[in-house]
Formats: C-alpha cells, structure tokens, sequence
C-alpha cells in the first residue's frame, strides 16, 4: 500500500512538473507569433530615422517585424524594444553564403550573435533571400538558397543560437500551383519541386517555419477577370467547395493550397508564417486608400478573432506588407510597388486601420517628423507645349524622382496635361530636397508657395532627413516610359 502511494504520489508531481512544462512551452510559442508583424522596408530617397520607426511601431502596438537586411541602425534601435525581430540576407549574398561556411558564420557573428549578446536585440529568425524562387529570375538562385540556408543553419548553431534563432526562406506563392480552382490539387510547381522537396525537409529538421507570401491584390491586377470581391473578406457568393472545404476568399484558398502541397509529401504539420500581406494605395485603379482600407481591416478582423483557414483552422502568424512607403522600389512588377505601406513616407497614416492592438483611435503617426519649406517647382504658365525640351525633362524627371501616381486610375490620374508635367516637375525638386537647380528645366518650370495639389492628388513636399543623403532613385526603362504614356495620353505633341 505504501508502495502504491509513493507511486501515486511520484505520478502526480511528475503529472505537475510535465503540466507545467506544457503550459511553459505552449506559452513560449503564443510568444512567438502573438500580435500582427509588419514588413519594415527601406528603399526610400529620404528615411525616418530608425528611432523615429521604432516609436511607430511600439505606438501602434507591433510586436514582431521583418527586416530585409541587418542594417547596424536599425538592430541598434530595436535593442530593449520588446519587438521580435526577424533579419533577411538579400538574394545578392546567397551565392557566397552558399559557397563558404566561413562566411556564414561572419555573417551570423556580425549581424545576429552580435546583436543578441550585447544589447537584447529579440532575434527569432534569419530570412535565408527573399523571393528567390520567382518565376521572373528564371533559375538564378535555385542553386545556391538550400546550400546558403544550410551554412547559415549550420552557423547559428555553432554560436549556440539554433534553439532561440530559427532559419526560414520568404517564398513567392507562385512557388505551388492548383490545376484547378480547388486548394487541394496544391502542389509545388514542377520545375522546383525537388529543391522546394528538399529546402522543406531541412525546414522540418530543424523545427524552422516555411514563410509564403501571399498577395490577394496580385491576383486582381494579373487577371482582368478575376473577381473582385474574391480578393476580399466580405464573403464571396460563389464560394468554392473543397471536397467540403467552403472558401469564399483567395487569401484562404491560396493559402490551403500549399497546406496540401506540404501534406502530400509528408509535413502537413510544418508551421506556416504569412511573410507579407498588404493591399498597395497608388499605382494602378485597384489600388487606393478604400480598397486597401478594406482589405487590411479585414485581414485584421479575423485575424485578431484568432480565425484560421479551412485547413488551418488555428491563427495565423503574419506580417503586414508594409509598414512605410518606399519611393525607391523597383517598379517592374508594377508602378503600385512604391504604395504598400500603411503609413506614407513621413509617417502620416494613410487612412484609419484598427490593428487589435488596443488603440481605439486607429493608427498612430509619427512625431516630430520635419517637412522641407511649403514650395512646389510646377510647369511655367507661359511654357510651350510643344517645346522639344519637353518630353526629355519630363522623361529625366520621372526617371530619376517617382511618378507612380499619375496614369490611369491612379490618384492623379484627374490631372490634365499640366497637371501632369507639374506632378512630374515636383516629384523631381522634392527628391532633390527642393535645391533651386532641381527647378531648372529649359524654359519650363518655376517655383511657387502656392499648393498646386488638386482633388486626390496630393503634391507632397519631403521631409527632412537627420543625414539629408539621397540614397538614389532607381531609373530604368519602365520608369521612361511611364513619362512617355503619361504625355501621349494627354495628347501633348512634340
């Protein structure tokens, strides 16, 4: 009998201790993905200062963010901040990443190890490349991303970090394909499958989630035909069933469809982070502050009630993309590139999102941001439209500032053909920090203190930057002829 409760007894304090250990390790990952993300992105001609980012961040409550590199600033500024961090490597970095173990662990040394010892910098994840498997690379860094991660993997576990720092790959959702409309015909695409095979595999190994990013909005603006409402929460009429699985938005089908890839070939329990998730503002006629509005408040909706998928039932881990505008993107994929963000590039909120996060009032905007003087460079009233000066300065203007706001649908695309050239005038003397020589062309243009913005469109003036350095505008052949459109649409001879 003694025996026997001694026994009971040894049984119910191991029952405790394992209990507790339980409730320990189910707390540990509610830690890990408790709270929206945002994507921090910092292509811009003029950058908020990263402790200027970072107040945002904690103003509105974010507890999680994603980094495309590990700029030393930007760590430094996150330091004590309680938000989890997760570091990426560019594209650019894998083929040395992947070919010298050596330089893996300088990497980690500098840029994780670094970080989290000397100041309480809370990294979770490294970002292994971004994107790398695009159709649009054709190939370019199908051999070096699974050798790179392994390095790297390899790296955090020599500096004693592979327990607390997971490894993972952002992946395109152009990464799996349905023959059909149903999730669960999801495979990975064929030409990848075996490397994406074996990148999973590694994934699993070593306790790391696959990361997707999964864009609704890319969807509308590829397919003419696709439909709208399909692209949102509301519910969609004509729902797809799924061998009972009922789907009424794509975000949820997109989604479930690389559940069924993972689980036809054997990890249907593999974690899945939603890397990048957003709805843009500007750039094309779906993309503007109502749809994006309605989007991401009710991404935000189900996400805060904690709903998951039809295959995933449980809540998502997820990052907004993006937390700021970025005027220096490519805009190959699109001229909408540069209008992700929830807040514009002084910080301002775009319109009001309720993130769960407590703050009832909305967004909160940045404080203490310092705007250049109230004065645009707009087209001369007496300037000659058929001036053969004309279409270079305006070509030049776009090409090296932004003029993704103008076409069709956009929020200038009211602007007749002055209007036009004036937007492309002021984009350019802003990105110059309105240096008087940025106002100099031919015959065509003068500076004025009067605000010439005109119904959606806003004529903005930069801000100012602690270092004032223009980090480039990217020019290339889109961007000329975005100029070039823009002038024949408005009928202008030359």
């Amino acid at each position: 009998m003694l025996t026997f409760l001694r026994t009971q007894n040894f049984t119910m304090r191991c029952g405790v201790v394992v209990a507790v250990v339980i409730l320990f390790f189910n707390a540990f990952l509610v830690s890990r993905v408790s709270g929206i993300g945002v994507n921090w992105g910092t292509q811009c001609t003029h950058l908020l200062s990263p402790t200027t980012v970072v107040r945002m961040l904690k103003d509105n409550g974010i507890q999680k963010v994603k980094l495309f590199d590990a700029d030393p600033n930007i760590l430094d500024a996150l330091k004590k901040s309680g938000i989890q961090v997760m570091v990426g490597i560019p594209n650019d970095m894998l083929y040395t990443l992947a070919n010298s173990l050596q330089a893996a662990e300088r990497w980690v040394s500098k840029n994780v190890s670094a970080h989290v010892s000397s100041g309480g910098v809370d990294i979770r994840y490294v970002a292994v490349g971004n994107e790398p498997f695009l159709s649009t690379y054709n190939g370019t860094f199908e051999a070096t991303t699974l050798p790179a991660l392994q390095n790297i993997q390899a790296a955090l576990t020599k500096a004693g970090l592979s327990t607390r720092v997971k490894v993972t790959v952002p992946l395109n959702a152009d990464v799996y394909i349905s023959e059909t409309s149903n999730p669960s015909d999801g495979d990975f695409r064929p030409n990848i499958n075996n490397v994406m095979l074996q990148i999973v595999k590694f994934l699993s190994d070593n306790g790391s989630p696959f990361t997707v990013n999964i864009y609704p909005f890319i969807s509308l603006y590829l397919d003419p035909s696709f439909p709208v409402d399909y692209a949102f929460f509301n519910g969609f009429q004509a729902a797809i069933n799924d061998n009972g699985k009922i789907y009424d938005n794509v975000f949820d089908a997109n989604h479930d469809t690389l559940v069924w890839a993972l689980q036809k070939h054997g990890f249907g329990n593999l974690p899945i982070i939603v890397g990048e998730i957003g709805w843009p503002t500007d750039g094309d006629r779906n993309a503007n502050l109502q749809s994006a509005q309605r989007f991401n408040q009710g991404f935000m909706s189900r996400y805060v009630s904690g709903k998951g998928t039809p295959m995933r039932p449980n809540p998502i881990d997820a990052y907004l993309f993006s937390f700021i505008d970025e005027d220096n993107k490519s805009i190959q994929p699109g001229n909408f590139e540069r209008h992700w963000g929830l807040f514009y590039l002084d910080g301002q909120p775009k319109y009001q999102l309720n993130l769960g996060t407590g703050r009832a009032t909305g967004l909160v905007g940045a404080s203490g941001v310092q705007h250049l003087e109230k004065k645009w460079c707009v087209l001369k009233p007496s300037a000659n439209l058929n001036s053969d000066q004309l279409a270079p300065s305006v070509s030049y203007a776009c090409q090296n500032a932004d003029c993704t706001s103008l076409g069709y649908g956009t929020s200038c695309g009211n602007l007749d053909v002055k209007g036009n050239i004036s937007y492309a005038f002021n984009s350019y003397y802003q990105v110059n920090d309105q240096m008087d020589s940025a106002c100099k062309f031919p015959g065509l243009s003068m500076i004025t203190d009067k605000d010439p913005s005109f119904g959606t469109c806003k004529f903005r003036i930069m801000i100012e930057t602690d270092s004032a350095e223009l980090n480039g505008m990217v020019g290339s052949t889109t961007t000329v002829l975005l100029a070039l459109v823009v002038l024949l649409l408005c009928n202008v001879s030359f």
